[in-house]
């Protein structure tokens, strides 16, 4: 049998090479398993703990939401589990979380710019009475009417603009008109008065 040489001199077996593949084989496989995604109806304390986002707070509301029942969707979770909204789950689903195996499809997880806050609107008195409804709706139904609640938002976000552009261009006549009728009455008094 002839030996192998490397350039320092040695030996080196064929079976050792192969021990170190299966090793690394192994490692990567552990990294792997290490990264996978975590399902909140089966995940241990630890296990959503080591979720980015989650601390023992919110893992202990999982839990105590779960043990009433396991959770059907993302927007059940975040219903039932104070804590975590849409842009908590978006955060947690990308570190690895997901209900029943699927990652949430909700709002992006960066927030959006805030606005000036607004007098509230029936649209908002009627929110509580929707979810109400949409505990009883199909998931193609809470996909609809979701859809349709953001065409109504978009739709009274394009009336108060439009509102504001009229009171604007409304308040930019009456003070063009204004100025017209005072350049006159203005000039009237700075001219000496005739006799």
């Amino acid at each position: 049998m002839q030996r192998v040489l490397n350039r320092h001199h040695y030996f080196i077996h064929p079976r050792d090479t192969m021990f170190k593949k299966l090793i690394a084989t192994l490692l990567a496989l552990f990294a792997a398993a290490a990264f996978a995604a975590v399902d909140a109806n089966k995940a241990s304390q630890a296990e959503l703990e080591g979720v980015k986002g989650i601390g023992p707070a919110i893992a202990t509301k999982i839990i105590d939401e779960r043990k009433k029942g396991a959770f059907k969707s993302w927007d059940d979770m975040v219903e039932r589990v104070k804590g975590v909204g849409d842009g908590n789950a978006a955060k947690f689903s990308t570190a690895g979380l997901t209900v029943n195996g699927t990652a949430f499809k909700g709002a992006a997880a960066a927030p959006a710019k805030a606005e000036p806050a607004k007098p509230a609107t029936p649209a908002v008195a009627a929110a509580p009475a929707a979810k109400a409804e949409a505990k009883a709706m199909s998931a193609d139904e809470k996909k609809a009417a979701a859809k349709k609640e953001i065409e109504d938002k978009k739709a009274a976000k394009a009336k108060e603009a439009d509102d504001a552009k009229k009171a604007k261009a409304d308040k930019a006549a009456a003070a063009k008109k204004d100025g017209k009728d005072a350049k006159p009455a203005a000039a009237a008094a700075s001219a000496p008065a005739k006799k």
